[in-house]
């Protein structure tokens, strides 16, 4: 019989994270889920209350325990990845952070993006910038993620590491992001949808795969970056397809502009993510084109 893991999941108590959670469950792994007790854990996992973003809390809260496996959903900063290797250095088997698409903010590519693209090891790292500060965050977030991922990966073999760079999520009934509806309103209403003068395709994943590829990423032995998204580029006129065929007779109206205020998901930059490694390390990927209709059914609440 295989030993049952010893599993913290920390943050992401919903959405992808709760998928994982239940997954993992269901595996048999006894599973901790670390938050500030915002919201507990599904029935059958342990409940630790703690702050990630004070070190002594977190170190309180996780005691002498050591893990097999630590899954973050929530590190967004540099400050929060030094602070958490500091507390789980020599004694985690393996530590798995969510990263994003948005490492790659920078790049504008013809071709799909490897993961060789951000470094982490190449990242400089700066501490003191005001990673507090919600604002500033919020227009940092790739940058955010991309120190992040350089303190970890400096952790050396008292911290075996790996990130997962997830592309743009779909899909759920419980897709509390408004993107799509977003776009649903305006298709119902004939309002225009605002666009910058050149529009890029990108790539995306169904919230049940990047959940299947997170649980599967806890169970490896590879570390270092993977890019997570479905096989095939999706371009917004196809993702108000899918939308506007919800609404008879509906259709979108794009009103280009050259303000910063944009639509979701109408992006000026194209980097596609390249997500050849993580098949070649053993995960299957789905079509986008095939899950798409779906993704938007269900997060729209309506029949496929």
């Amino acid at each position: 019989m295989t030993k049952a893991r010893e599993v913290l999941v920390i943050g992401g108590n919903r959405y992808v994270g709760k998928r994982v959670i239940d997954r993992l469950l269901a595996a048999g792994d006894r599973v901790t889920v670390l938050n500030r007790g915002s919201s507990p854990p599904p029935p059958g996992a342990v409940h630790a209350i703690g702050d990630r973003n004070d070190g002594t809390a977190l170190a309180e809260a996780i005691g002498t325990r050591a893990f097999d496996v630590v899954l973050d959903q929530v590190c967004y900063t540099p400050r929060q990845a030094a602070l958490a290797r500091r507390v789980f250095a020599g004694r985690t088997g393996r530590y798995v952070m969510t990263s994003t698409v948005e490492v790659y903010e920078r790049e504008h590519s013809a071709a799909l993006v490897t993961e060789s693209a951000v470094e982490p090891g190449a990242v400089a790292v700066d501490l003191e910038l005001p990673w507090h500060d919600a604002e500033f965050l919020e227009e940092h977030y790739g940058e955010g993620k991309r120190q992040a991922e350089a303190v970890f990966s400096a952790g050396g073999p008292e911290l075996p590491f790996a990130s997962v760079r997830v592309a743009h999520v779909l899909g759920g009934e419980d897709d509390f992001t408004g993107r799509l509806g977003h776009y649903a309103d305006r298709i119902r209403t004939g309002s225009p949808i605002a666009v910058p003068p050149s529009v890029h395709p990108a790539t995306y994943i169904h919230v049940e795969e990047i959940a299947d590829l997170l649980c599967w990423a806890a169970g490896e032995d590879f570390t270092g970056p993977v890019n997570a998204a479905s096989h095939g580029l999706l371009t917004l006129d196809e993702l108000c397809a899918a939308v506007a065929a919800h609404f008879p007779g509906g259709k979108a109206v794009f009103e280009v502009t050259e303000s910063d205020e944009v639509s979701p998901f109408a992006f000026r930059r194209r980097y596609p993510m390249d997500n050849s490694r993580a098949a070649r390390l053993g995960f299957s990927f789905g079509e986008v084109g095939q899950w798409l209709p779906t993704a938007v059914a269900e997060t729209l609440g309506k029949d496929v």
